[in-house]
């Protein structure tokens, strides 16, 4: 185990005590379909859309009445948005369908429905469960390497290191911390390692400064 797991985390828990998902959702079904909809998208980019679409769309049943072609259009900003609207729409008639229009709550039901892969199932249950789940996106894959906490290859390796080494009391904020770091500071791009309150413990700074001193 890495043995600065727990000053990593109990700075991110002096910093951001109460970490939010920054999707917006009005309800279990809403939010599952924001966090499908944010695949390869920034998640501001999804809220300009969800913003009014869920004024119309808060059950599966609003989905069907709505239908593939007006929600196709209400998600043309939304990259990918031709195969979400088919998978949202196919996934509400299941819910009706199976699930009296509830929202299941367990990761082999939800990664059974269309377009839900493991990182939204996992993503899903952190946040309306509480549950110790860790969805790994771009930021948690990057931030968990340049930590040293993780070599993974795949979000699946890299979410099973994670959960290896981030203890129980550290959840559901643990995936917030790491996703909200990867965003604002550890940026693929022109990192703020200099202001970071990590770089003391941080591997890939330490290498940068003997990259430059080199």
């Amino acid at each position: 185990m890495p043995n600065n797991i727990k000053t990593i985390l109990t700075r991110f828990q002096q910093r951001n005590p109460n970490p939010k998902l920054e999707l917006y959702y009005t309800n279990h079904f809403t939010l599952l379909i924001a966090i499908l909809m944010s695949a390869r998208m920034t998640d501001k980019g999804v809220n300009k859309v969800t913003q009014c679409l869920f004024d119309q769309i808060k059950t599966p049943q609003d989905v069907i009445e709505m239908g593939i072609d007006k929600l196709t259009d209400a998600l043309k900003t939304i990259g990918l948005y031709k195969t979400k609207a088919k998978h949202i729409v196919l996934l509400s008639e299941i819910l009706v369908r199976q699930y009296q229009g509830q929202t299941p709550t367990t990761h082999e039901e939800l990664t059974a429905l269309p377009g839900v892969g493991r990182k939204t199932a996992n993503v899903f249950l952190n946040e309306t469960t509480h549950a110790a789940t860790l969805g790994v996106d771009t930021h948690v894959f990057r931030v968990s390497h340049r930590l040293g906490l993780s070599t993974g290859k795949t979000p699946e390796a890299v979410e099973k290191d994670l959960l290896a080494i981030i203890p129980q009391e550290y959840f559901p904020m643990a995936p917030h911390w790491f996703v909200l770091h990867g965003r604002y500071i550890c940026k693929s791009q022109n990192p703020k390692c200099s202001s970071c309150f990590l770089n003391d413990i941080c591997p890939y700074y330490q290498n940068l400064n003997t990259q430059m001193c080199g």
